[in-house]
């Protein structure tokens, strides 16, 4: 198995930490998918995407048709991605992936977190080299053959598959697969998986660390002080470290 596998393994538990956290992010989404793209799921790949993460998370439907009415009003702003790099105490990278209609809040509340935890906001680029940004979906598994689906996919991109078991604490979870691509190639790859007939249930990107680094019990708890603050930040949808995961 590669590194997408074992960071995939790692993160399988954290759980975005409330309901209605992850109906904020999904709302972003929609509303990021139709200024892009357009209203219509049918021609809009983008939004297809997120309507089928919304229902990962078993967002309701009304909650989604009310989101995309929502994008449609030129009134409602859209937002905008934006990465923060900065150092957590004890030398640990942290990227900060956030959407945010209002970018000046953002960075004024991020620096905080930053500072108020003995951390180190860092400018563009002193980070993110030590991470590869990846994109994933995850279809159901069945009885998909999976060396045959990775020489069917390998054209689109596909660089890593693997079984994922289905979450236990979902009654309405399944056995999938995860597929993994280089950041670039999500558009070629989910046109590749619809053209060859898979659901899929979920789609992503994520920055997965090339290297981490150990901490002790005490180091991890300082860490985890400015990862807590930032999780609990509306405007912040992903946060990634180099901290090594615990056993």
């Amino acid at each position: 198995m590669g590194r997408a596998f074992e960071f995939r393994k790692a993160r399988k538990m954290k759980r975005w930490s409330a309901m209605s956290k992850a109906f904020t992010r999904i709302g972003k989404d929609i509303v990021i998918a139709v200024k892009e793209g357009g209203p219509e799921p049918e021609t809009n790949a983008k939004l297809r995407a997120v309507i089928q993460n919304a229902k990962a998370v078993n967002m309701p439907k009304a909650n989604v048709e009310r989101a995309i009415k929502k994008a449609t009003d030129k009134d409602t702003a859209n937002y905008e991605t934006v990465l923060f790099e900065g150092y957590a105490p004890h030398g640990i990278a942290i990227l900060v992936e956030t959407s945010t209609d209002n970018n000046n809040r953002t960075v004024a509340n991020v620096r905080s977190y930053f500072t108020k935890c003995d951390g180190n906001l860092s400018t563009s680029g002193s980070v993110e080299f030590m991470f590869d940004h990846k994109c994933h979906f995850r279809i159901p598994a069945g009885d998909v053959d999976l060396e045959e689906l990775e020489l069917e996919l390998i054209d689109f991109g596909a660089e890593e598959l693997f079984l994922d078991e289905k979450d236990e604490e979902d009654d309405n979870s399944v056995d999938g697969i995860m597929i993994y691509a280089e950041f670039q190639n999500y558009g070629a790859l989910q046109k590749g998986i619809e053209e060859l007939g898979h659901e899929i249930l979920s789609s992503g990107f994520e920055y997965i660390p090339t290297m981490q680094k150990e901490v002790t019990a005490e180091q991890r708890e300082d860490v985890e002080k400015l990862l807590e603050k930032l999780d609990e930040d509306d405007d912040v949808n992903n946060v990634y470290t180099t901290m090594q995961d615990e056993e």
